[in-house]
């Protein structure tokens, strides 16, 4: 998490869990099967159970899955608000992106 925010993941934690394309794969597997642990996801995946269980770390650090232990295991879910929130995040900036370079252009234009 970021230490401006303890307790709730910025679209900086967001996006760089989502960066690796492992991690992009299991929080697929995980929003199709519903819930999983890392041994039932290490079958369709080509990396060891081990690294499942270290991305699976990153995905919820970035309170993107959440996690409840039965038993000797762990079950993991998506958790999809804050991918809610960087994506609103991205569409503000690119709203924001797209005013500017329409300044951009009118006052190129008027000065031709």
């Amino acid at each position: 998490m970021s230490p401006c925010s303890p307790l709730r993941p910025s679209s900086a934690d967001v996006l760089g869990a989502m960066a690796d394309p492992t991690r992009r794969l299991i929080l697929n597997r995980l929003a199709e099967a519903g819930e999983a642990t890392a041994t039932t996801l290490a079958p369709d995946l080509k990396v060891s159970r081990q690294a499942i269980v270290k991305h699976l770390g990153v995905l919820g650090e970035a309170g993107l899955v959440r996690s409840r232990r039965q038993g000797r295991e762990v079950h993991f879910r998506v958790h999809p608000e804050p991918l809610h929130q960087t994506a609103g995040w991205l569409h503000d900036l690119a709203v924001g992106w797209e005013v500017r370079l329409r300044k951009i252009k009118a006052v190129a234009e008027a000065g031709t």
